[in-house]
């Protein structure tokens, strides 16, 4: 875990799982993977929306989607680990909030939504294993209904702390984020986009500031 409250994805040396087996591995090596509170940057850019149907992609061991069904949101939450959402559903009946959740267990790499939804939300979608993420954004976007908001949020840097050994190739800034979503700008308006830093706690209780890119979006027309 790399900062109570947020979810940050493991950026390791390469391994050689599949995807599934990968994110299972991982969610089984501790009895949580992450502190259970929502994303900063879902609690800021979402605080003023009216409640509706969300999606959250990625959704681990449901920190995000608890708070969104706190607020009133009926929520889909998929991830690839049942693990991490057996521990999600878990946290939801104990909070009396199981029936504003429907967890999924899925590869977002083929999964289809169903949607519409007003709000589809995108938390360190990043992986050290195969991941067809703009795909999966892509596919996402398509399924934001009429007046209903996109937000995707990524790491702009490495945490100081990550084993990922860095190739030269830098990560997506909201731009690039913007651009690989391939929308119609008459059908989109621009609510944040930028990079955010914020306060994180490291594996052994060190101190950094992270950036992150946030790209938040607002349907203006239907598809």
């Amino acid at each position: 875990m790399t900062n109570p409250g947020e979810h940050t994805a493991a950026l390791h040396d390469e391994p050689s799982q599949d995807p599934a087996t990968f994110w299972e591995n991982r969610y089984r090596e501790s009895d949580r993977a992450w502190s259970g509170r929502a994303n900063a940057a879902l609690e800021r850019e979402a605080a003023g929306l009216a409640p509706g149907t969300a999606l959250d992609l990625g959704s681990g061991e449901g920190g995000d989607a608890l708070w969104l069904a706190q607020n009133g949101w009926s929520v889909t939450a998929v991830d690839i680990s049942p693990t991490a959402l057996a521990r999600g559903q878990a946290a939801a009946e104990g909070a009396g909030l199981a029936e504003r959740i429907r967890w999924i267990a899925a590869d977002l790499a083929t999964w289809q939504p169903d949607g519409p939804f007003d709000l589809v939300t995108a938390h360190f979608l990043q992986s050290p294993v195969e991941l067809p993420r703009e795909v999966i954004l892509r596919r996402a976007a398509a399924t934001v209904a009429p007046g209903g908001v996109l937000l995707v949020v990524g790491h702009a840097q490495f945490p100081p702390w990550s084993k990922h050994k860095p190739d030269g190739v830098p990560l997506p800034t909201a731009d690039d984020v913007l651009a690989s979503l391939e929308l119609l700008a008459e059908h989109w308006e621009i609510v944040t986009k930028a990079a955010v830093e914020r306060e994180a706690i490291g594996p052994d209780g060190q101190v950094a500031t992270l950036v992150d890119s946030v790209l938040t979006l607002r349907r203006t027309h239907s598809i």
